[in-house]
């Protein structure tokens, strides 16, 4: 028997090269990102028949992630690309009920040493 059962699927550490940011020289050499993506739905269905298509594909989620981060569009936030991020898999995952993702740059155009900006955003279904 299976009670109902929300999931939170994780990825951690999705590794992308992308044209992104505010400076020309950004969108022009490109930069290292990376994406964690936290994403809540009742598995119950998928966990009783044990099968992917009942459940949140992975494998799906990321390709949503490449669309933006990889796509033919240049952001120049973060905060932006969060946003596209979530409501691509929000579109894509009818029985995703809330997520969350965080892109972090790691090659940030200041004159100061940082290990990386991140931005994070949650979103949740109505």
């Amino acid at each position: 028997m299976v009670n109902s059962s929300l999931t939170r699927l994780s990825i951690i550490n999705a590794e992308y090269y992308a044209y992104h940011g505010v400076k020309p020289e950004e969108k022009k050499l490109g930069g290292k990102y990376e994406v964690d993506l936290d994403m809540y739905y009742d598995s119950t269905t998928a966990i009783i028949k044990d099968d992917v298509q009942d459940a949140v594909n992975y494998e799906e989620a990321l390709f949503c992630v490449s669309e933006v981060i990889n796509g033919t569009e240049s952001y120049n936030l973060v905060e932006t690309i969060c946003n596209e991020i979530l409501n691509m898999l929000m579109d894509k995952f009818e029985h995703l009920m809330s997520a969350t993702v965080r892109v972090r740059k790691l090659n940030v155009p200041m004159r100061r040493v940082i290990g990386y900006i991140e931005a994070e955003q949650t979103i949740e279904r109505e």
